[in-house]
């Protein structure tokens, strides 16, 4: 497998050994807007957005597409995910806020989170978010108490803790038991009692998100049958037929070359499957379907750009290649050992290679962002970019060392349009007072 197969699906090599992604040369790109530097290819965005609707749609008609805003949100994404018929997962104030300034129609928003604030769900029902779900009984008390004085009757949903180890990193395991998401099993029950006796809360189904970048189809069998066992019950005590069956995201992309990812028919093929064989199995009506995929979507649709600097070499050791960004725009390898391939974006026709480190420049010994790779020969000036970091960088990037958050570009058909300008001294010390 090459290393271009990681990248978006409009990339390749021009004549002059440069990466061009989108139909723009990724060097001209760096040096007009800069490094760190993170571009995002819209067709191959638009193409994975088209995919999960289509296969899973045409293996269970009646699913919703709702996209995960934690892995990356914008207004300019917001609207690209409006154009193509997707509903949005939002954790928070502010991630409902761009949705509403992009005006998403915000009845296929999903509002998620363990701790959601009163002044949150006051927000969510004076703009009639389309779902919220309940994630624990203290939530469930006060959207009660809140819907009650609003006047207001919101549509909910219970995420439910399954118990299923879904075989990725603890730190993005959500579903096991030991979680701080969801209702237990065990005290479910009581929860679907409260809320079917509320006559300020719409119980229309029942959630749950094992975890994230998972590479099997078992764990979600596992929680299909297990949730839907639940379900069952809930029939038999309280009279509830979920109407919606909302199993989350946390399908995997490809990293690196060694570790590949089935294509997303065959978890839509496996998990439509599994749910209309157990409803006909215990005689429930078959639910609508939700899943909410975000790194699956925009993952492959990124890739970010850095400037060598300082090359440092440790003879016997190791060669420190230094760039001009990392944990501060990438936190992903330092926080739970991420993995990477990357290449060198103005050398793509050479040959001659040598194993280095890709250091980032903070004051971290851990601001690692590959640790020995091979590259061609690498000098200060030349530009390194990684594939696939669409999902999950920019949401966290942070100011560490005061550092600015890069710039991102969106490219199509040899347009490049900037939908975030990079940050600048004036907006680091905006919030200062002195």
């Amino acid at each position: 497998m090459s290393k271009l197969s990681l990248f978006p699906l409009t990339t390749k090599a021009n004549d002059a050994g440069h990466l061009v992604i989108g139909g723009c040369d990724s060097i001209e790109l760096a040096a007009e807007f800069g490094t760190p530097l993170y571009i995002f290819d819209e067709l191959s965005l638009r193409h994975k957005c088209a995919e999960f609707r289509d296969e899973f749609s045409r293996c269970y008609t009646d699913t919703k597409v709702v996209y995960a805003c934690k892995a990356f949100i914008s207004r300019t994404l917001a609207t690209i995910f409006k154009e193509e018929g997707l509903g949005l997962d939002v954790v928070s104030a502010g991630e409902m806020s761009i949705a509403q300034s992009a005006h998403f129609p915000l009845d296929k928003v999903y509002f998620h989170g363990n701790n959601k604030s009163a002044e949150e769900l006051q927000l969510a029902l004076k703009w009639h978010i389309g779902r919220i779900v309940v994630d624990n009984f203290h939530e469930l008390r006060m959207l009660d108490e809140i819907a009650k004085k609003q006047g207001a009757k919101p549509d909910i949903l219970l995420r439910l803790s399954p118990g299923v180890d879904p075989h990725t990193h603890k730190y993005i395991a959500t579903g096991v038991t030991d979680s701080k998401f969801g209702f237990f099993l065990s005290g479910a029950a009581e929860a679907v009692a409260q809320a079917m006796s509320s006559p300020n809360l719409n119980l229309v189904g029942l959630h749950f998100h094992i975890g994230s970048l998972i590479f099997e189809v078992e764990p979600y069998l596992q929680a299909i049958e297990i949730v839907l066992n639940f379900a069952n019950d809930m029939k038999s005590r309280y009279r509830l037929e979920p109407r919606e069956l909302n199993i989350g995201g946390g399908f995997a992309i490809q990293y690196t070359q060694d570790r590949p990812v089935s294509p997303v028919s065959v978890y839509a093929q496996a998990i439509a499957t599994k749910v209309v064989s157990n409803c006909q199995k215990l005689g429930l009506a078959l639910p609508g379907l939700v899943v909410e995929p975000g790194r699956a979507i925009i993952g492959q649709a990124g890739v970010a750009l850095y400037e060598v600097g300082a090359i440092k070499d440790i003879p016997g050791i190791r060669r420190y290649v230094s760039v001009d960004g990392g944990m501060g725009d990438n936190i992903r390898p330092a926080l739970y050992g991420a993995k990477y391939e990357a290449v060198v974006a103005n050398k793509m026709r050479e040959t001659e290679a040598r194993e280095v480190t890709i250091a980032g420049k903070f004051c971290e010994s851990g601001d690692i962002l590959i640790k020995d790779i091979t590259l061609p020969s690498v000098s200060a000036g030349d530009i390194i970019a990684l594939p696939t970091c669409g999902a999950y960088c920019l949401p966290m990037a942070s100011n560490y060392n005061a550092s600015f958050k890069p710039a991102v570009v969106l490219v199509k058909e040899g347009k490049a349009r900037l939908i975030r300008r990079r940050e600048n001294l004036a907006d680091l010390t905006s919030c200062d007072l002195v």
